[in-house]
């Protein structure tokens, strides 16, 4: 099995720190354990107990964070622990067993309409994935057997799953009337049944690692990086609204011509000319102060 690589991100609270893995670590379930008894049903948590230093441990679906005593300075420590647990993933070691799955939650869908109408954002009050995701084909959606269910539906075209949502854009033989419900009843019942909705290995098959991200952005010129700063906090919280996505793909020092992915809603939608051209481009030509900038979108 290949090493599971994890890195140390900081929190808002100085006594507590990430250990970000690089593969799903639960099924979307959540634990917390405050000693070594409450970890009984998690191997991995004891064994971080016997560390003198470790107050409470913290498992998420890509991340184990640990809050620390005082009697030590993350510093001093931190490598020392991302190395335990990169070893004891190595393993093959139980996580949190089965036996300490929380009670089904309840889970609640629902649709609401984008600026596409060939799209529908169902969104739900769990998170669902990390990272966005975006499959435009049966056979493109072998990482996530919840996008491969979807697509045994004849009228899916197109999916796109981020944090709390799936985007569903559909061929325009049927109308949303006749499949929103089936489609919401559908996606309710497979996440209550805590179905695996990406693979473990989905991020570093799609190359969706913290580590591979952060390699692509510091790979980039210094004015990529600004744009890639513009669109990360200006705009994909505005087009994640309306259940789409845009990445950047390239910018031409010479030409000024910014390239960018549409992805969800946002693809193939009526109004996504007039968004980049009007919106973005605009944006970026004001932050940047260069009038020549141009953006335009590689799937239009």
């Amino acid at each position: 099995m290949s090493m599971t690589k994890v890195s140390i991100s900081s929190t808002s609270n100085d006594a507590i720190l990430k250990f970000e893995a690089d593969r799903f670590l639960t099924n979307h379930n959540s634990f917390e354990f405050n000693n070594i008894d409450e970890a009984k049903h998690s191997p991995l948590a004891q064994q971080l107990f016997y560390l003198p230093f470790v107050k409470k441990v913290y498992i998420a679906s890509n991340f184990i964070a640990i809050e620390r005593f005082n009697i030590v300075e993350w510093k001093d420590v931190q490598d020392e622990v991302a190395e335990q647990i990169e070893n004891y993933l190595a393993s093959d070691g139980i996580i949190v067993a089965e036996e300490a799955t929380t009670p089904k939650a309840a889970v609640t869908v629902y649709a609401e309409s984008t600026p596409n109408p060939g799209a529908l954002k169902f969104v739900c009050n769990k998170v669902l994935s990390p990272n966005p995701y975006e499959f435009t084909s049966i056979e493109d959606a072998k990482p996530s057997p919840l996008a491969t269910a979807l697509f045994q539906f004849p009228f899916v075209k197109n999916i796109y799953i981020e944090k709390n949502f799936i985007s569903i854009t559909k061929f325009d033989v049927i109308e949303w009337e006749e499949i929103t419900l089936q489609l919401r009843e559908f996606i309710k019942s497979y996440v209550e049944e805590g179905k695996i909705i990406l693979n473990d290995d989905a991020p570093k098959q799609l190359n969706k690692t913290e580590e591979a991200i952060e390699q692509k952005f510091e790979a980039l010129d210094d004015i990529s990086k600004n744009i890639v700063n513009i669109l990360e906090e200006y705009v994909k919280p505005a087009v994640a609204s309306d259940g789409g996505n845009i990445e950047f793909k390239s910018y031409d020092k010479k030409t000024k011509k910014v390239e960018v992915l549409l992805q969800g809603a946002c693809s193939g939608c009526p109004s996504s000319t007039f968004t980049l051209k009007n919106g973005i481009e605009n944006m970026l030509r004001e932050m940047l102060n260069d009038n020549n900038i141009t953006v335009s979108s590689v799937n239009d």
